[in-house]
């Protein structure tokens, strides 16, 4: 089943210098691909870069900044493929950021009509 493993954190509140954090997130990705588990990942650049978009009455509205005003911002995903929620939570239990941020792991739905239609 595949997961999205959803990184959150406050900027700057790693304990690891930006060396060893960007090594430890190195080996976890290595780690993930040698289990045959990886699908893809990404980090996301700042939410200073973040601009949120809504149409309302027909008129699109931007807004600077993230959708959700949070101290954590999302940094970047995972996207696995495991048996079952229990392994998507052990491997979000191993990412670095989860002993000063928080981890947020939901199911991919599949086989939606629009996925089909795209195939």
């Amino acid at each position: 089943m595949k997961y999205a493993l959803l990184i959150y954190a406050a900027p700057g509140t790693s304990p690891l210098p930006d060396a060893e954090l960007g090594e430890a997130w190195v080996a976890y990705g290595r780690s993930a691909k040698q289990a045959g588990i990886l699908l893809g990942a990404e980090q996301l650049a700042g939410a200073d870069t973040a601009t949120s978009v809504r149409v309302r009455g027909g008129e699109r509205l931007l807004t600077d900044g993230p959708f959700l005003e949070t101290k954590e911002h999302l940094l970047g995903f995972f996207l696995i493929d495991v048996p079952d929620l229990d392994t998507a939570l052990e491997w979000a239990a191993r990412m670095p950021n989860t002993a000063y941020g928080v981890t947020e792991v939901r199911a991919v739905r599949t086989g939606t009509r629009w996925q089909a239609a795209l195939a």
